[in-house]
């Protein structure tokens, strides 16, 4: 059921939620779970009332945080990694583009069954954008799958590839700076508490020294952690992510690594004593985002160089304290690949467009809806076919974009459909979590992170 004004959602509520000033109650958790929860999400998703949007998404989060169910920041694990005390897998990180809420409990469940501890969900801006789920809709779609799947404990929410746009930069710098701290800001209001900062988008390679390649990196990416610093809530040590090559572009050195935190620690200390650094640095390996398509539509495979990944993640934990370095485009790399990031000491690694994949090639998908998100795609997104590129390559680089405008036919797909496709999805990140050996790590989890319950005020909507 969609709520579509505040008093369908008071009745919807009663004897199941109360509230009382800015808290909730859960007074009948079974139902709350079992029904209540995916009426408050699909009204977060799909009323047409704004206030009755922002409630039913107050009563998710205040709600779920009564069960025990909380945003966090992974800082203090991940510190614990810099020092060497716990190591050995590598985190996940996983996008989410379509059908969020179901995708999330098939996350949820494969990581109940394995005992796993840290694994991140994150949305990156360019994803914001054309699946057009703004950071509280995803927050809410988080939670409420936490709620759905009977998960207690810390949820990490992510900010991935927050990023400047370097033509947009290079025309009016203000502006763009201005646009990703409006982002971050609104980011961590809905409970991200873990933010990837990319200005690595600004090196110039065309600089004589490697200093001032990085430059532009390091002095904006400190800019945006001390305002980081300045919005975290209290108690809260946002975990916060640098970069120093571009996904897609050359490998990372070591001694890149080495300029840009130098610099960043240099450019950080200027602002103000104890502003807490980076936790983790973004490399580049060898791979792309979505992997490159052939002309038949499959990805071509990609040599990783996993020397380089693994001299880098020691490289930042001896030197700088960090847990290590960050995989990004992984997700399409084929399987045999991903159990050697844990032996290479990779602290995170980013997982998003074989997740996509999955959905639409799943032979559960209708192929009727796939025939229509094709052909608005043929329509609509004719300006980025590429003369080279053939159709199936087209289709294959621009499908992620038909998540927003389809999201009302996705989200309404037969629960049958549903459950088919995130089945198949659940087994694939049952392995993942297996080969980055985050199995069983749930009691580590629990011995280094601590939730902090951050209050919400309540919306107007619930108060008269």
């Amino acid at each position: 059921m969609i709520y579509e004004n505040k008093d369908q959602l008071k009745k919807g509520c009663k004897s199941i939620l109360a509230f009382d000033g800015d808290e909730v109650r859960v007074l009948d958790e079974g139902r709350f779970q079992n029904k209540l929860i995916d009426d408050l999400m699909y009204t977060v998703v799909f009323s047409p009332d704004p206030g009755t949007k922002e409630a039913a998404g107050f009563l998710i989060r205040r709600g779920a945080a009564s069960l025990g169910i909380m945003s966090a920041s992974i800082q203090s694990l991940y510190e614990a990694m810099g020092r060497k005390e716990i190591g050995g897998f590598t985190v996940p990180a996983i996008n989410i583009r379509g059908i969020s809420y179901d995708v999330a409990q098939a996350v949820f469940r494969a990581a109940l069954k394995g005992k796993v501890g840290p694994a991140l969900f994150e949305i990156a801006r360019s994803e914001i954008d054309y699946t057009e789920q703004r950071p509280h809709e995803y927050t809410c779609a988080i939670i409420a799958a936490a709620v759905k799947s009977g998960w207690r404990g810390p949820v990490f929410l992510q900010g991935d590839h927050f990023q400047m746009n370097a033509k947009k930069f290079a025309a009016d710098a203000e502006k763009e700076t201005q646009t990703v701290k409006n982002l971050i800001w609104e980011a961590i209001e809905a409970g991200f508490y873990n933010i990837d900062i990319d200005t690595s988008t600004l090196v110039d390679l065309s600089q004589p020294t490697v200093k001032d390649q990085q430059r532009t990196n390091f002095t904006l990416a400190a800019e945006l952690t001390t305002m980081i610093r300045d919005l975290e809530p209290e108690g809260i040590t946002i975990s916060v992510g640098g970069e120093i090559g571009e996904v897609g572009g050359k490998n990372s050195t070591v001694e890149e690594l080495q300029v840009f935190m130098d610099g960043y620690l240099e450019e950080l200390k200027k602002r103000g004593d104890g502003f807490a650094g980076i936790s983790k640095i973004s490399v580049q390996t060898g791979t792309t985002h979505g992997g490159v398509p052939l002309a038949d539509g499959t990805v071509a495979k990609v040599k990783i160089d996993f020397d380089v990944l693994e001299k880098l993640s020691e490289t930042s934990r001896a030197q700088y304290g960090l847990s290590g370095a960050v995989q990004h485009g992984a997700s399409t790399l084929p399987d045999e690949a991903f159990d050697r990031f844990p032996a290479t000491g990779t602290a995170e690694i980013h997982l998003a467009t074989g997740f996509q994949n999955m959905i639409y090639d799943s032979k559960g998908f209708p192929a009727e809806l796939r025939a229509k998100i094709y052909d608005h795609l043929k329509t609509n997104m004719k300006g980025e076919w590429k003369e080279k590129d053939t159709e199936e390559q087209f289709i294959y680089k621009t499908r992620k974009k038909g998540f927003g405008p389809f999201k009302l036919e996705l989200w309404h797909l037969p629960a049958g459909i549903r459950s088919k496709i995130c089945a198949e999805l659940e087994h694939q990140f049952a392995f993942l979590f297996d080969k980055l050996k985050v199995n069983g790590t749930r009691p580590i989890l629990d011995k280094y992170i601590k939730p902090v319950d951050v209050p919400l005020k309540m919306p107007a909507a619930l108060k008269s």
